[in-house]
């Protein structure tokens, strides 16, 4: 893997993430969320999986930043409310600050427990990961539920979005 591309991909991912929740008009968050994607896929494919880049883009930045884009579009959501409500009284950045704090301690506590040894560079190992035979069976025997239980979800977030913006007569 070449590491220049890496920490480049990488550094567009987390950059372009951070910025999808800094912007305050939703269009551009959706379109920054969709560069977060590509740079993913990018990483991808330097991993030696191809299918799973493939995937990320038709299915992520494909179908589900379109149905993002349609429900942005639908609600007329062009900017975000100037007000910034107070449901967690005064000490509410307090709180989040202590708990972000907290998040960066799990996830550096996690990576210190993942040594080196876990990850296989093996290329056989890798082939056998994105095999698409190997993933549809694992989609459709094993985890036919949780694959079934997202599409419903999908499926309910696009009725409630109709249902928010439908418009009274």
């Amino acid at each position: 893997m070449n590491p220049v591309l890496f920490y480049l991909f990488a550094a567009v991912a987390v950059i372009a993430s951070l910025l999808v929740i800094g912007q305050r008009n939703p269009m551009h968050s959706v379109m920054l969320l969709i560069v977060s994607f590509g740079a993913l896929s990018g990483l991808y494919v330097l991993l030696d999986a191809p299918f799973t880049a493939v995937t990320q883009i038709i299915v992520y930045a494909g179908a589900i930043m379109v149905l993002f884009l349609f429900v942005v579009m639908l609600l007329n959501a062009h900017t975000e409310d100037e007000a910034v409500p107070q449901t967690l009284g005064p000490h509410g950045m307090k709180i989040a600050v202590v708990l972000s704090l907290a998040l960066a301690a799990e996830v550096v506590w996690a990576l210190s427990r993942v040594g080196a040894a876990s990850f296989s560079t093996d290329s056989a190992a890798a082939g056998a990961i994105s095999s698409v035979a190997r993933i549809g069976t694992g989609i459709f025997t094993t985890h036919a539920f949780a694959f079934e239980v997202t599409s419903v979800l999908i499926l309910v977030a696009m009725v409630g979005a109709v249902v928010i913006a439908r418009k009274e007569h």
